[in-house]
């Protein structure tokens, strides 16, 4: 229950932190997309752990194998299911949370949900449960990219205060990976790089805000009422572990504002029906309107510290605990290819139920 997300695209993960493997599989893949491993690797590569200095040091290839629903590199509409082995796998790091609860983590909710849990590595809650989101993602960004000419990105915005101004409709892919901490600003990046540096050093860890765009969505993707396509983005986004806030267009700050301020007045613009400014962020009453849609996603700082926390264990005692392990002082680099995957999932599945419902 639960592990099942879109409508006609849809995508079921699956799989433990520390057990054999996780992986994905998707149903609702139009047929004949061109379709190998090497259109999903890059993806997982920016997921990955032990990419940096600043990530956990968990080394995984996270090499991806397609075992159904593609021939001859084409896909053939039927499930498409992939997976990605597990093998740096250290559990006996984590024994002594086998008799504790993390602070701030779901070792209590799962075992008071399910009277058991994976406690090596957090089982379904730990962001390992992403690849098989990011996995599908590239199949989705791909789709959207040669059939609809739309772009997803994601980025950096803000690590903690320190906090980049960024121009939803101009920066880069290629920016975001010219640094380890994935903010277009180089500036702003090393300032972000040097405080995450610093957490990781005192065994803390710090949170922050990535933006998310897509560019080339056409108007009238979405539906009404409670399948909106800024509810469907915001379900994804709050889906993603360590999430807690989201925000679309001018979010939270657009309440200060008066209505003659906020509203995105329509003009005409090469033929077609444009808006002035861009505070909707892209949708209006729950479909879009041709815009960039661009949104903010908060991320808690890590729950896993390095550092001695007062818990309680199973046994309802107050203890101590000190957590080991590899863990990453900031989850924000490896979030932004998740927000894309989960964007990328939310527009196709809303693409594919725009074709099929008018035909376009």
């Amino acid at each position: 229950m639960g592990n099942t997300f879109g409508q006609l695209f849809r995508v079921t993960t699956w799989g433990e932190s520390h057990g054999g493997g996780v992986g994905v599989v998707i149903d609702g893949c139009p047929p004949q997309v061109k379709l190998t491993e090497v259109d999903i690797q890059p993806e997982l590569d920016r997921r990955r752990p032990g990419q940096s200095r600043i990530t956990t040091q968990r080394q995984e290839a996270d090499r991806v194998q397609i075992l159904s629903g593609t021939f001859e590199g084409r896909t053939l509409g039927t499930p498409i299911s992939m997976l990605v082995a597990n093998t740096d796998q250290r559990p006996e790091a984590y024994s002594e949370m086998k008799d504790k609860y993390r602070p701030s983590h779901a070792d209590y909710t799962y075992e008071a949900k399910y009277g058991t849990r994976a406690w090596p590595g957090g089982g379904r809650t730990s962001a390992r449960e992403t690849i098989g989101r990011v996995a599908a993602g590239a199949v989705a960004r791909k789709i959207l990219k040669e059939q609809f000419g739309v772009e997803v990105l994601a980025c950096v915005q803000q690590v903690q205060k320190i906090a980049a101004d960024i121009n939803s409709n101009k920066f880069t892919r290629k920016q975001v990976e010219s640094n380890i901490i994935r903010c277009p600003d180089k500036a702003v990046a090393d300032k972000m790089i040097r405080l995450v540096e610093r957490m990781r050093k005192a065994g803390d860890s710090v949170g922050g805000v990535l933006l998310g765009v897509a560019r080339g969505v056409p108007a009238g993707w979405g539906e009404p009422v409670f399948d909106r396509l800024e509810a469907d983005l915001a379900k994804a986004m709050i889906s993603l572990p360590a999430s807690k806030g989201f925000e679309i267009g001018s979010g939270f700050g657009g309440t200060a504002l008066k209505g003659s301020e906020h509203n995105d007045a329509f003009r005409m613009r090469g033929g077609r029906v444009r808006t002035a400014t861009n505070r909707s962020g892209g949708v209006q009453g729950g479909i879009s309107n041709g815009e960039t849609i661009h949104f903010r996603v908060a991320f808690k700082p890590t729950a896993t510290i390095l550092q001695s926390q007062d818990t309680v264990s199973r046994s309802g005692k107050n203890v101590k605990l000190k957590a080991r392990g590899r863990h990453d002082p900031c989850v924000l680099p490896r979030a932004v290819p998740m927000v894309e995957a989960m964007t990328a999932l939310v527009l196709l599945d809303h693409a594919l139920r725009h074709r099929a419902q008018c035909g376009k």
